[in-house]
């Protein structure tokens, strides 16, 4: 047995290091987090020092014993997860479980960092090892702790205000209000009207563009013509002016040299930007591949890294990649190509010791060309654009002749005509020969155009003039990297978060796609007017911010950890308790009256509720029910009116009778547009409930009898048993058990004793989810989410309902625990096994926060007749 042993996180990163390390080094992978908070209420105690309860995830458990049993037979152990401030919380807390167990009694152990994963910097690693940086996994425990208290305390008062399966997070609540400020701008934005005078001249035989800058002595600004009859007046005096035929006189020539510099290298954020922009793959996408280029691919000779450690805000090269890069450009584009020195690109980032280097390829040497065909499409064409960006960050600037002609119609003077036409060309490629930088939005340049010669008082001739008209536009929805490049710029979370973000704004539904941009959704812009209004502090640009450079102090061991959980905290859980008790549902709702019904004259208004926007007539406090129908898919409550809402108060529709007799009505339930038919239900797959023809439903009536009469293959309703087919094969149900009927077995002569004995020894069904809905699947399933349109295909369409009273938060469990010194890492206060949601995944804070909400909400209910709000969650 080796006498070493080497963790990582990733079983690919341990193959490709194992190769280079040799016989003496055992490399195993942590898979990820090996532990994390406890998924329940007093995880994190705020009057114990912010005490943190600690718990083995189930899916590593494993993996821990395996390195464990490993350990045993080495003398010492190298940490080498990732070099940030996830990485070396993992390997503090692998160390710390370990230690827990007495795994660690006369080992040596050491903790090394790499950026690259090449044959050198593995072995250069190894062999200057250092010690854990309290300072990072402080950094990172603060981090947590102040995500756990803000979900755990803003999601349950969103479940009870709004609906259940909505969050609330530090960084995501920001976001989703940059998006939902976005969406308000652009339907609060009003169109002005302007007109543009632009035309064409030629000079030598040769055409080019020309644009009206000056009228009657004065600048044409954007909006010097408003209408078509000030701007075809324009249009006359100018062209009467240049006579017949239009003749121009060269009045100034003003040539100038331009030099454009190429990008650094990249960073976390400029990869995601540029690899939406170019490459159309989203942050997500654009990580996961990262990572496997970085962990290693076979391109012939075994698995090797292939760029740097992704996940950084450095812009830096190290001084032999540099060197390295220059000659490789040299030998491919030319030394006159090269920049003379080296291009040195400095970082903002004020947290050097995590920023080590900008991602680049391990080796420039390893062209686009050379691993094109050996590895995955996707992988090969960001490793094509991380390359050539390095590349071209160490090439020499492109020079442009730029040229601008001042061109007068008619007579000199106070009142002068002037036109211009503007050139530019590429002298010297440079970078532009390698890669060019792709902006959000960007305007098309009309100076791109080669012009012909020309001297001041020649004669051009003007051959049109044509008066365009135009109108503003509003500013446009974020892109992935355009809202990358917002939330960088605004400081708001993190670079390696991004991905992370947008996922769980898309996964609640806040947002949706259109033509890739970001459009929030009726429920997303009420959490956000919910949390803009209530928590306007907690979802402030500048807060986050300011919370964030507070991170980074603590990362650069400058403030203690609790020193920023200490100012949150307090303020923070005085708001919500507030809110829980003086905000109804009715206000958080965005109730908005359409109008009055015609012929009851009760008020007609559009709200949210439990199952989504619905319109509704009357009020609670009628005597007679009030009404309701939910939106038609594509509409939104912003913009519903009392027409729309009429047209939905048509359903039901009573269409007619089957042949049997029984009545066909259309309507619309919460899983959607059905047509029923005595007790029974058909769903509506591309048929509208509100066109649909009687022939048509008889039509889906049919189809639906004749699947069901396929699925039935006996029914012994006496005795509410049925053998039926199903998705895997024939089985017995009772809807309490299913039995599944052995291959040898006809199913048709199955008899009803057989069924019943078969049932007897059958597992109890587990919910939705079968037998095994009590386990993982039943922890991760959302109330209001795809669990509950997947619901929908086993169960009835219902019609909306009004929102039901949410669960009271639960009360908060206290562990009494010492406060820790200053510098040190959060006190643990178990390292026990509790069983944690099963579902968690690599590194799994959103699946562990969603079983955990699924265990609050069923303790509240069992305590929320004498829970104290203020005491509640410990504050005094």
């Amino acid at each position: 047995m080796a006498d070493n042993l080497v963790i990582v996180e990733s079983p690919a990163k341990a193959k490709t290091i194992k190769k280079y390390l040799g016989r003496d080094f055992e490399v195993l992978a942590s898979y990820g987090h090996v532990r994390d908070l406890v998924p329940k209420e007093g995880a994190v105690d705020p009057e114990h020092g912010y005490a943190m309860k600690y718990q083995v995830l189930e899916k590593n458990e494993r993996h821990v014993a395996a390195i464990a049993r490993a350990l045993a037979k080495s003398k010492a152990l190298y940490l080498a997860t990732d070099p940030d401030r996830e990485g070396e919380a993992i390997a503090w807390h692998l160390k710390e479980i370990l230690d827990s167990r007495g795994e660690l009694a006369g080992k040596d152990v050491h903790r090394v960092v790499f950026y690259e994963i090449t044959k050198n910097a593995i072995r250069a690693a190894v062999g200057q090892p250092r010690g854990l940086s309290l300072e990072l996994v402080n950094a990172q425990q603060a981090r947590r702790a102040l995500d756990y208290l803000v979900g755990f305390n803003l999601s349950p008062l969103l479940w009870k205000k709004v609906r259940r399966g909505l969050s609330a997070g530090r960084v995501q609540s920001p976001a989703l209000r940059m998006i939902c400020e976005r969406e308000e701008e652009i339907q609060a934005f009003k169109a002005q009207e302007y007109w543009t005078l632009e035309g064409e001249g030629a000079h030598d035989g040769q055409a080019f563009p020309l644009k009206l800058i000056e009228f009657r002595g004065q600048k044409v600004e954007q909006f010097s013509f408003t209408n078509e009859t000030a701007a075809r007046e324009a249009e006359r005096t100018v062209l009467a002016a240049a006579g017949s035929p239009g003749a121009l006189k060269v009045l100034a020539i003003d040539r100038k040299q331009r030099r454009r510099n190429p990008a650094p290298p990249f960073t976390t954020s400029t990869l995601q930007q540029e690899a939406a922009r170019k490459l159309g793959f989203n942050a997500r996408r654009t990580m996961r591949l990262a990572q496997q280029l970085y962990e290693g691919q076979d391109i012939g000779e075994g698995s090797v890294g292939l760029i740097t450690y992704m996940r950084t805000d450095s812009v830096s090269l190290a001084a032999e990649a540099v060197t390295e890069i220059r000659e490789v450009a040299a030998r491919l584009y030319g030394k006159a190509e090269v920049a003379d020195e080296p291009r040195i690109y400095k970082t903002k980032s004020k947290n050097a010791q995590e920023a080590h280097e900008a991602i680049r390829p391990t080796s420039a040497a390893i062209t686009p060309a050379d691993v094109e065909g050996k590895i995955e499409d996707d992988l090969y064409r960001l490793y094509a654009l991380i390359w050539k960006r390095a590349v071209a960050s160490q090439m020499s600037h492109a020079v442009f002749d730029t040229v601008a002609v001042d061109l007068l119609a008619g007579a000199d003077g106070a009142q002068r005509h002037l036109l211009r036409a503007n050139g530019s060309t590429l002298v010297k490629p440079g970078y532009i020969s390698v890669y060019q930088e792709d902006s959000d939005d960007a305007k098309v340049d009309d100076a791109d155009h080669v012009l012909p010669p020309m001297q001041e008082g020649a004669t051009v001739r003007l051959d049109s003039l044509i008066a365009s008209q135009h109108f503003t536009e509003p500013p446009p929805r974020y892109s992935e990297a355009s809202l990358v490049k917002a939330l960088e710029e605004h400081g708001i979370g993190r670079p390696s978060t991004y991905a992370t973000i947008i996922s769980t704004l898309q996964d609640r539904e806040y947002v949706e796609m259109d033509s890739r941009r970001f459009v929030p959704t009726d429920i997303g812009k009420i959490v956000n007017r919910f949390l803009t209004h209530h928590f306007h502090r907690y979802v402030e640009y500048g807060f986050t911010a300011a919370m964030e450079d507070e991170l980074d102090a603590v990362s650069r061991g400058e403030e203690d950890w609790t020193t920023p959980l200490e100012k949150f905290w307090k303020p923070f859980i005085h708001q919500v308790d507030k809110i829980e008790r003086t905000v109804t549902r009715e206000q958080v709702a965005q109730a908005r009256e359409l109008g009055k019904d015609p012929a009851t004259g009760k008020p007609i208004t559009v709200r949210m509720g439990r199952f989504g926007p619905f319109v509704q007539i009357g009020t609670k406090d009628d005597e007679e029910k009030p009404r309701f129908a939910g939106l038609r898919p594509g509409q939104k409550m912003d913009a519903v009116t009392l027409a729309d809402a009429m047209e939905l108060f048509k359903l039901p529709r009573t269409l007619g009778d089957t042949e049997a007799g029984e009545t066909i009505v259309a309507n619309v339930g919460r899983f959607g547009p059905y047509v029923k038919y005595g007790a029974k239900y058909a769903s509506l797959k591309e048929d509208d409930p509100y066109t649909i023809t009687l022939e048509r439903a008889r039509e889906v009536i049919r189809a639906k009898q004749i699947a069901d009469a396929d699925r039935i293959i006996q029914d012994f309703p006496a005795e509410g048993i049925q053998v039926l087919n199903g998705r895997y094969g024939p089985y017995i149900t009772d809807r309490k058990k299913n039995a599944k009927i052995p291959k040898d077995r006809d199913p048709k002569t199955v008899t009803l004793e057989e069924c019943r004995a078969m049932l007897a020894v059958a597992p109890e069904r587990g919910g939705r989810f079968g037998r095994w809905g009590r386990g993982k699947r039943a922890a991760a399933k959302p109330t209001d989410g795809a669990a509950g349109k997947k619901a929908a295909r086993s169960a009835p369409p219902q019609a909306p309902a009004p929102a039901a009273k949410a669960a009271a938060p639960a009360v908060r469990e206290r562990a009494a625990l010492p406060k820790p010194a200053a510098g040190k890492p959060p006190p643990v206060s178990s390292h026990a096994r509790a069983k944690p949601a099963a579902h968690a995944g690599h590194k799994p804070r959103a699946a562990a926060k969603a079983a955990a909400r699924k265990k609050t909400v069923a303790k509240a209910r069992a305590k929320s007749t004498s829970a104290v709000p203020g005491r509640a969650r410990g504050v005094k």
